[in-house]
């Protein structure tokens, strides 16, 4: 298990390490999931009548586009710097690889969503009930970027990587996104999130089978 696990957290390590000195990832995402909550924020004019309609919706669509440009820099590094034919000669398996990638885009995507999420609270006046989408935020992001990781290694490969990731990825990870907005809401009016199980049993379904078919798909996708 280690000699599995020791490969997957060097990869981790070494973006987390590139991502420091550069700051490229984490300050673009950051930098546009804040700019959302923001300008919607002024747009709606939100009122305790329409700020639970519209709030999950609104901190969602700031996540998961936000994501979306963290996820098309992630391979993009790789290939602009030649680092993924060296990722691929390295004695590994391909689901080392991916695997590694994925929990560095998680630990990235974590973290903007943790800048994010007190100012989305501010300016929605929500206090307590944000600490409550922390589980929701987990299981939704991890989803996300494991879906996001595979079809970014497929859209790196194409001219126009930044529009073919967000057509890839968007219609697949839909219901991820969606329950995770509804689970976010009833969160948010104070029912916890127990009470969308139904929901809640669609995002960890949308995990389990992801985090199978994903990898697979990598390894189909790094050796064409």
């Amino acid at each position: 298990m280690s000699r599995y696990l020791a490969p997957i957290f060097t990869i981790v390590w070494k973006d987390v390490v590139l991502e420091t000195r550069t700051k490229d990832i984490v300050t673009a995402v950051l930098a546009f999931s804040l700019l959302v909550i923001v300008v919607f924020n002024f747009a709606i004019d939100p009122t305790p009548r329409t700020v639970g309609l519209v709030a999950p919706g609104i901190l969602w669509i700031a996540f998961v586009f936000g994501g979306v440009l963290g996820l098309n820099r992630s391979f993009a590094l790789e290939k602009d710097n030649g680092s993924i034919q060296a990722l691929m000669l390295a004695p590994v398996s391909r689901e080392v690889i991916f695997f590694g990638k994925t929990l560095s885009n998680l630990v990235f995507m974590l973290v903007v969503e943790l800048i994010t999420l007190p100012v989305f609270a501010m300016l929605f006046n929500y206090s307590l009930q944000v600490v409550e989408l922390l589980p929701v935020m987990l299981l939704a992001t991890l989803g996300i970027v494991t879906v996001g990781s595979v079809f970014s290694s497929m859209a790196v490969n194409t001219r126009a990587r930044e529009v073919m990731l967000p057509l890839l990825f968007l219609p697949v990870a839909l219901p991820a996104i969606i329950a995770a907005m509804e689970i976010s809401g009833g969160v948010l009016a104070g029912e916890g999130m127990l009470t969308n199980t139904e929901w809640l049993a669609v995002l960890v379904a949308f995990d389990a089978i992801f985090l199978v078919v994903c990898p697979i798909a990598f390894n189909a996708i790094v050796e064409d």
